[in-house]
């Protein structure tokens, strides 16, 4: 139970100087400071940085006309910032002394609530009561009703459920597998056992890698699934 309770030790506050310095500060930070070193530089001749800024910008772009339609791209401004953050916030966790804000359940589920909430107040905003017709399926028979109604009201409202949950989850579950896997590469090379420890240096070092590539999907993930809930707002399925 002691060793389980060190591998979670990763998701603990932990101050680091004083009480004012804890790794959640210095995350935040950390942040601020990748924030202010790629942000695009204005000038008339694109750098490599603005180059990548304008891909994404115009993915983006494209990706919410696909989904939600050109009246949707005044969402394109809280859309791509989402992105950015939850992606920075993704990739800073993988630092030493550093915090994953994106693995606790709490914050991801609070910023998926939110955006569920928003959506459907902004469809009840537009459709008035014709909003609410999205949880009858077109040409169920009325007997059914009743039943189809609460299970499209659940599976609507679980949307929040699963949209914070799938990427504190995944987040959760990479770190604590890199943390086992490098306390096991650890003990083995105390150990002197030089074979077995490039082996599982190998598989950690993979790992690592596998684990950014998934920081990176999930904040993609994410948007990509806010978008499509911002459908609603646009038109009636």
């Amino acid at each position: 139970m002691e060793i389980m309770s060190s591998y979670f030790d990763q998701f603990n506050v932990i101050s680091l100087v004083g009480s004012l310095v804890t790794n959640v500060s210095l995350t935040l930070v950390v942040c601020g400071l990748i924030a202010l070193i790629l942000l695009p530089s204005g000038k008339i001749v694109p750098t490599r940085i603005d180059t990548v800024w304008l891909s994404l910008v115009s993915h983006w772009r494209g990706l919410i006309i696909d989904n939600v339609g050109k009246s949707g791209l005044s969402f394109l401004p809280g859309l791509f910032g989402l992105f950015i953050l939850l992606l920075v916030l993704n990739l800073v966790g993988f630092f030493p002394y550093t915090y994953t804000v994106t693995a606790q359940i709490v914050i991801t589920f609070s910023l998926s609530f939110t955006i569920v909430l928003s959506v459907t107040l902004e469809g009840i905003i537009k459709f008035r009561s014709m909003f609410f017709s999205m949880w009858m399926p077109m040409g169920a028979p009325m007997g059914l009703a009743p039943l189809l109604v609460l299970i499209e009201t659940v599976s609507y409202f679980s949307r929040a459920l699963s949209l914070g949950l799938r990427l504190a989850a995944n987040l959760s579950a990479g770190h604590l597998l890199m943390i086992i896997l490098g306390s096991f590469t650890f003990q083995l090379a105390s150990a002197k056992v030089l074979s077995l420890t490039s082996i599982a240096l190998g598989i950690t070092l993979f790992v690592i890698i596998l684990e950014i590539a998934v920081a990176a999907i999930q904040a993609y993930v994410f948007c990509l699934l806010t978008a499509v809930y911002l459908s609603d707002t646009a038109h009636l399925h």
